[in-house]
């Protein structure tokens, strides 16, 4: 049997194949346990060390734009609402994310990690701020070793914290860092119900994570994809009836639950019919950034034989 060496996140949504209790009938699943999942990305992307693996959008969007010899499926195993993902030094005069424009913020980790694509596309899209105005300072490196940013993207000066940078005013505010400080506070007030009210007037709902899988075992296995999408929408069944049932459900439990009861649907779908707005709209994003010179369309950034699959 064709065995698969595989990178993903013990999630309520992926437990069940985790644990063995779900199997595919195809293949099998070699689970390698990764730390970090960000480790597994840049794994995959400068090595191709996996023949599955969850992948975080943008570094996706970007590796696919440098040529890497993988394929997502319209599995979409993370999303989250960003507006809470920007916090600011409350010291510094800063009213509206517009008076942003003119200083330096912080991004932890890269440009292209998914959190500040979408943090930044909330400040651009709705609040007028110009992205191409803010210095943005970069605590790590890339996982798309070969990507270069805009000019307004540099590199954090050697020895320093973005947390104590941002606590004592040196930098304006951060997207991506958790930070309990007199001064810091999130920039966007309510951000929880400002997430959920773009839900409620636009389907706003961002994708964070896909999974990808290794060109050459798409390309010699051609039932390959739709059998890996049928046992993770299998999967994902399965956690959303227990989500209706959990008495004490975690903070990413209940986060599902709230978005099931503002849509009436599925809080996780799989599939690019339920997905497609919101990935235009990261694709929007990565281009608009800068990430992405010449943007995939859609259907050329997912796998022959998915384009009709919903699960």
């Amino acid at each position: 049997m064709l065995k698969l060496r595989t990178a993903i996140q013990t999630l309520g949504h992926t437990q069940d194949l985790k644990d063995g209790s779900l199997k595919p009938q195809g293949f099998a699943f070699e689970f390698e346990e990764v730390p970090a999942i960000i480790q597994a990305f840049r794994r995959m992307v400068r090595a191709s060390e996996f023949d599955i693996s969850e992948m975080a959008m943008t570094t996706y969007l970007c590796a696919r734009a440098h040529g890497k010899r993988f394929t997502a499926l319209p599995i979409f195993l993370v999303r989250a609402f960003h507006h809470g993902a920007i916090l600011h030094n409350t010291t510094l005069g800063i009213r509206h994310p517009k008076d942003l424009e003119g200083r330096r913020v912080g991004v932890n980790r890269g440009y292209t990690v998914t959190t500040g694509v979408w943090a930044r596309g909330v400040l651009q899209h709705e609040h007028g701020v110009d992205l191409a105005k803010i210095t943005w300072v970069l605590s790590g490196d890339e996982h798309v070793a070969e990507y270069r940013g805009p000019a307004n993207v540099v590199a954090l000066e050697k020895g320093k914290k973005l947390e104590d940078m941002l606590a004592s005013g040196e930098i304006a505010a951060a997207t991506g860092l958790t930070l309990e400080h007199p001064d810091v506070s999130p920039l966007i007030p309510n951000a929880k119900a400002a997430g959920f009210a773009a839900l409620k007037s636009s389907g706003y709902y961002p994708i964070n994570h896909t999974l990808v899988v290794r060109d050459e075992l798409l390309e010699a296995h051609p039932g390959l994809a739709l059998e890996i999408f049928e046992v993770f929408a299998a999967a994902k069944r399965r956690y959303v009836e227990r989500l209706k049932h959990i008495a004490e459900p975690s903070a990413t439990d209940k986060r599902y639950q709230e978005v099931m009861e503002i849509t009436g649907a599925d809080p996780l779908p799989y599939g690019l019919a339920p997905n497609r707005k919101m990935m235009e709209m990261v694709i929007r994003l990565a281009g608009e950034q800068g990430i992405v010179a010449h943007p995939h369309t859609v259907d050329e950034l997912f796998a022959r034989g998915t384009h009709e699959l919903v699960g």
